[in-house]
């Protein structure tokens, strides 16, 4: 699933081809990709078009587009969506769900595919909450908000119970990571997967924040991370910070601090993959 890195990928992509345009035509092609837009496709065109749409904007995982009424265009992008940017004429994505024409006041007519193939992924207009989607409006800074408070964040993670990568993919503490960035970052911190975040000390803390953001703003700058054609950027490109990563996916390759081969885990119905030298398991836990 897209984490951090890769929707705000798309994110930038969007700007300036979106910041200022007017919606001129709206068609849904799967009803499927509109579900969470509770009051129907119909009502999802007919609310969009002519609606002027302003700068994207993405809280952790959660991509929006701010409109001029109050609402949102929030997009959700699953397991497989994708957010292409076509020429008006342009044939369809194979699998396109949603498709906007827009009208832009510097660069004309361009098209918006919403393609998901596995179709996890969502469309909908959502009313604003304090300049948030209200179905977002729950969710925790990300580490690269200007108003992410590291101090903070580590104060409410050392009150946890539960094993530190528990606490990281909360996204009610801190938002945009998930399995690939959790694992690269508490790596990057040698720190086991079931470390219980009450004993983390404030610098600990502290430095497991930084490696986070150090790591999403890395792979933030390498086009985020692409194992397959399903996450692309919004000229369909794929990124390549899979190139880069030191834990996750590198089961059995040497760790490239001290050369032990890497492992992988179950976990949480998952997997989690570590260096079993340098990120021990603490003592007291099974």
């Amino acid at each position: 699933m897209p984490e951090l890195p890769e929707v705000e990928v798309v994110r930038l992509g969007l700007v300036p081809a979106v910041d200022g345009a007017t919606v001129a035509g709206v068609e849904v092609l799967d009803v499927r990709s509109v579900a969470r837009h509770l009051e129907g496709p119909r009502d999802f065109e007919a609310t969009l078009l002519g609606r002027r749409m302003r700068t994207p904007a993405r809280r952790g995982k959660f991509l929006w587009v701010p409109l001029d009424d109050e609402r949102a265009l929030s997009i959700h992008l699953g397991m497989s969506g994708q957010v292409l940017l076509r020429e008006p004429g342009a044939p369809l994505d194979r699998h396109t769900r949603v498709r906007l024409l827009l009208e832009h006041p510097l660069h004309g007519s361009l098209a918006v595919h919403f393609a998901d193939q596995r179709i996890f992924g969502s469309m909908s207009v959502r009313p604003l909450v304090g300049g948030v989607p209200d179905h977002a409006a729950h969710i925790a800074l990300d580490p690269l908000d200007a108003a992410f408070d590291a101090d903070a964040v580590v104060a409410r993670l050392r009150r946890r119970r539960q094993g530190v990568k528990a606490a990281l993919l909360d996204q009610t503490l801190v938002s945009g990571i998930g399995n690939i960035y959790a694992d690269e970052a508490l790596w990057r911190a040698r720190l086991h997967f079931l470390t219980p975040a009450e004993r983390l000390t404030r610098a600990r803390g502290r430095l497991l924040l930084a490696e986070v953001q150090g790591v999403i703003e890395r792979a933030l700058g390498e086009g985020g991370t692409s194992f397959d054609a399903q996450y692309v950027n919004v000229n369909g490109q794929s990124g390549y910070f899979s190139r880069s990563l030191q834990a996750y996916g590198q089961e059995g390759r040497p760790c490239a601090r001290c050369g032990t081969p890497i492992v992988r885990e179950a976990w949480a119905n998952r997997s989690s993959h570590r260096c079993p030298r340098c990120q021990r398991r603490p003592r007291g836990i099974a």
